[in-house]
């Protein structure tokens, strides 16, 4: 809330734009993608105003409690029926495929305007985020000075929180990266950007420091985390950091070199004790490339082979696995389409076999395998969690087939398991029943939909019914774990091979209709309907003339059969370099 409240004052008495807000209090400072006002926008704006007009009577002698007072263009909002997500419209508006931003002095929505908050791109550059945060303190644009004005108002708010609602530093900043997804806790981004000079900048803006703080002034470590992360509580001593014994970190597992089983550049196999090891990814921004689908490949051999119980796949990194690696593909094609003996696109084809073959032979192992999913989940990504008989989830996934916003269609045997999906979420295998669920799922993958969380996820299909949701992330991997260990014990076997139910031509016409009304509608391109024909071919099971049930490789045969022409498509290879440039999908 009040973090929140910061950014809005920001927009209304200093002229900053919400754009520049959420830019300001998003990834760049380590934050989740929805900073400040696209969060109000998706918690529901009258929420917040209900919790702040709950807040500010409570906290009488709260030395910032004006911070707390329900901003008058918050109240404006809501009184207007302005809620956000909820209504339509809030901070942001959706309108005919733009999102456009309030402007407070109007309350009309306009499209984004230039942002004038100093060389983001350049911050950027820095991956590590203590090094960004210390540049972005430094710098004397707009965007460092509200950076600088809202980060010591926050850590001096936290200062004087203990020992009234915490002890310790660990427990607001273990707060603050559990509950509002912080990459780093506000005593850990004090000590990052340098305990005195943030001292000395608070005492200088006039902001309340607590009494317990001189006593850490004038100590010889002057921070409050050391090297061996103790860390600092008031009465001049520092404690060693509380281990929960239902976390696993990769960090301790590593530093005893004898638990790295295998590795190659871009994965590894751990051992994670009790029998139960760890294929982890470490290729850049988790992707499916080639290195780590040879490695995943190499993790089921050895475990085949070894007298282990089961396997996790997963990583501490930010995201679960964003797809295949886009780069290396099209470095394949091009080699390809250059050389006049190797235009059948060859490679890329056998690439694919393995990832199909490998997602297969991970479901029906005969070893548990579990998959410990965060963050992004996308397209292959997506399509390696699917394959995992149980999955472990952190609440905050994204998770996802998007492969039509570069020009592709899912065909990592994502289309062939929300086919059986469908089948088993309707009411009956009849075709009738059967029918609405598949519409839903033709939607959602033509429109590369990602859901916003876990449970989501589950509604969607991408992720199965039993799936293990877990608040905290940093639980996923013990949970993954003893998922593992109770599915062993419990004498566990594979996913029967069932036959899979699907509709025929009869069901394609009706997709392919709804796909030529979202053309003619103007919501989607001439392109994408030619891709969502593509899709509808596939969920329905081909050529088929009437429903029938089919196997899985009949499925992937024809997933492999609609992905591998599209590579050759213009507009394909047009979409796929807009990603690699843009990091965002182009609808061409």
């Amino acid at each position: 809330m009040f973090v929140s409240f910061l950014g809005i004052k920001a927009v209304t008495d200093q002229g900053y734009t919400i754009e520049e807000i959420d830019t300001l209090t998003g990834p760049l400072v380590g934050r989740p993608k929805s900073g400040t006002f696209r969060t109000a926008d998706l918690v529901g704006l009258d929420t917040l105003l209900y919790v702040a007009e709950n807040l500010y009577p409570a906290i009488p002698h709260d030395q910032q409690r004006e911070m707390f007072r329900v901003p008058e263009l918050l109240r404006t909002l809501v009184d207007t029926g302005t809620l956000g997500a909820k209504t339509g419209q809030g901070f942001y508006k959706k309108v005919k495929g733009e999102i456009l931003s309030l402007n407070p002095k109007t309350f009309t929505y306009e499209p984004p305007q230039p942002m004038n908050i100093g060389d983001i791109k350049g911050l950027r550059k820095h991956q590590d985020l203590k090094e960004r945060l210390r540049a972005l303190y430094r710098d004397r644009s707009r965007g460092g000075t509200f950076f600088r004005q809202s980060i010591l108002a926050t850590l001096a708010y936290s200062a004087n929180c203990i020992p009234e609602i915490a002890q310790s530093p660990a427990d607001i900043d273990r707060a603050m990266c559990w509950g509002f997804g912080w990459e780093l806790g506000p005593f850990e981004i004090w000590d990052a950007l340098g305990f005195e000079m943030v001292v000395a900048d608070m005492q200088a803006a006039g902001l309340p420091l607590p009494g317990w703080l001189p006593a850490l002034q004038e100590a010889d470590t002057h921070c409050f985390y050391t090297v061996e992360q103790r860390v600092y509580v008031p009465g001049d001593r520092y404690v060693d950091p509380i281990v929960p014994t239902d976390e696993i970190h990769l960090a301790d597992i590593k530093a005893d070199p004898t638990t790295t089983l295998w590795h190659n550049p871009e994965a590894a196999l751990l051992d994670l004790g009790d029998g139960v090891v760890l294929f982890e990814l470490r290729s850049k921004a988790n992707t499916l490339s080639a290195k780590v689908i040879e490695g995943l490949a190499e993790a089921l051999d050895w475990l085949e082979t070894h007298d282990a119980k089961g396997m996790v796949i997963g990583n501490e990194g930010n995201h679960f696995c964003v797809g295949i690696n886009l780069a290396e593909v099209g470095k394949i094609a091009q080699w390809e389409n250059l050389n006049p003996f190797n235009r059948s696109h060859s490679g890329i084809a056998k690439l694919l076999a393995q990832v199909q073959a490998l997602v297969q032979r991970i479901h029906y192992f005969h070893k548990p395998i579990v998959a410990a999913v965060h963050g992004l989940a996308l397209g292959g990504g997506c399509e390696l969690a699917m394959a995992c008989p149980k999955v472990v989830a952190a609440a905050e996934t994204y998770i996802g087939l998007v492969e039509l916003g570069v020009g592709l269609i899912p065909a990592g045997g994502g289309l062939m398991r929300l086919a059986r999906w469908s089948a088993n979420r309707a009411l009956t295998h009849d075709p009738s029943d059967i029918l609405p669920v598949l519409k839903q799922v033709f939607t959602t993958v033509g429109m590369a939909k990602v859901a916003n969380s876990a449970h989501e996820a589950m509604e969607l299909g991408f992720l199965p019914p039993d799936t293990q949701v877990v608040m905290n992330g940093d639980r996923r991997l013990y949970a993954a774990k003893q998922t593992v260990l109770c599915l062993s014990r419990m004498g566990y076997g594979p996913p029967p091979r069932q036959p899979i139910p699907v509709l025929g031509q009869p069901a394609r016409a009706v997709l392919e209709h709804m796909a030529y009304v979202m053309e003619q509608g103007h919501y989607i391109s001439a392109y994408d309907r030619a891709l969502a024909n593509r899709l509808a071919y596939v969920l329905t099971g081909g050529d088929l003339s009437g429903p029938t049930t089919v196997d899985d490789d009949y499925l992937l045969e024809l997933e492999s059969d609609n992905f591998l022409p599209l590579i050759d498509e213009p507009k394909t290879q047009e979409r796929i370099l807009h990603m690699l440039k843009t990091k965002k999908p182009l609808r061409n």
